[in-house]
């Protein structure tokens, strides 16, 4: 599809989709994305003036390709144009970062209004913006409530196709294929990502002794702990039985990222965080009350886990969980309750100020 270059005329807008960005990495159909639904802006500049002086149905923003200016980018054109919805088209790794540019901020406004997984096909963005195919001319096909509807729906399959049913998390497919964009990420902006494998110390005790149903609210109580002691965009996920998984991520400012929320940057160091967060983690579960467990149930529970970063271990999303589930092993093997990072000796992160 050839770029819009120039302004074009309210009645020639009315009906369609501002698309700013990249379509390539976006859309699995990029090239053969007409102008009778859709008009495209490579550059935000460009993007901004179009809105500001047409009437479209909604404005997409592809969140890769608007490098170092998204939260500018973002405001410009709601100021432009208030009263449209704007949609990103987000990567799997820029999931977590979606969800809080859609989410209220502090002064209850927000810089987009939703969000969707790419790449998809051009169709689906059409029937989530309420567009139909199936007439001459572009035209509203369904009300909003229609429309909110058919996002609902299309997003709790999502959710079935990348969450953990139990606990809420995301699960071990999710958890790879978000590893694998965010390791690409990092090579292209020299970033760092760490990854923390844990698993719940005894637990096959506690099932055998308390039942499935006390080892299920184990697991749902542990995944919620660790949740509210990480950080907004950093992801959790369980990967099997009773053994979960953290990326830590630099969001980097140099992509555009710098959300009011979470102000620490790339600057940031690896695993520090991480570190910082596992011991917050198992001080929590020290403090935590499993009631299930009887009047000994509180600090009864305790982890042992792994963290390995790349680039300085591993190279590819394959090596960083091995490398991170074989320094796991070795806490284990070595008494439990305790985090090791990789490294020849192993270094617990106890010892670590």
């Amino acid at each position: 599809m050839r770029e819009e270059r120039e302004s074009i005329s309210g009645q020639g807008a009315r009906g369609k989709i501002l698309l700013v960005g990249s379509l390539d990495k976006a859309f699995l159909d990029a090239g053969s994305i007409g102008s009778e639904y859709f008009v495209a802006c490579g550059d935000v500049r460009h993007g901004i003036r179009a809105a500001s002086e047409n009437e479209f149905a909604a404005i997409a923003v592809v969140m890769t390709e608007v490098s170092g200016q998204l939260i500018s980018a973002l405001k410009a054109l709601r100021n432009a144009k208030s009263g449209t919805r704007i949609i990103l088209l987000a990567q799997v790794y820029e999931e977590p970062i979606a969800r809080q540019l859609v989410g209220a901020g502090c002064d209850g406004s927000t810089v987009a209004d939703n969000y969707v997984i790419c790449p998809l096909r051009s169709e689906r963005l059409l029937k989530l913006t309420g567009l139909s195919r199936d007439s001459s001319k572009p035209e509203l096909v369904s009300s909003a409530t229609t429309d909110i509807d058919l996002e609902r729906k299309i997003r709790h399959l999502e959710e079935l196709a990348t969450q953990d049913d139990l606990t809420g998390l995301k699960n071990r497919r999710y958890m790879w294929e978000f590893s694998r964009q965010v390791l690409e990420h990092a090579k292209t902006e020299k970033g760092q990502v760490t990854l923390l494998i844990f698993d719940i110390d005894n637990f096959k005790h506690y099932n055998d002794v308390y039942g499935h149903s006390t080892g299920d609210q184990i697991l749902k109580q542990a995944a919620m702990l660790m949740q509210r002691c990480c950080r907004a965009h950093d992801v959790v996920g369980r990967i099997g039985g009773d053994e979960f998984a953290v990326v830590f991520w630099d969001v980097g400012r140099r992509a555009g990222y710098d959300v009011q929320t979470d102000r620490r940057s790339a600057a940031t160091g690896h695993p520090r965080d991480a570190i910082f967060v596992a011991k917050r983690f198992m001080e929590e579960l020290e403090k935590a009350e499993f009631h299930l467990l009887g009047s000994s149930g509180k600090g009864i529970l305790t982890i042992s886990g792994g963290l390995a970063t790349f680039p300085r271990d591993a190279a590819t999303v394959r090596d960083l969980f091995q490398q991170a589930d074989e320094a796991l092993l070795e806490a284990k093997r070595s008494g439990k309750n305790r985090v090791y990072l990789v490294g020849k000796p192993q270094s617990d992160i106890s010892t670590i100020q």
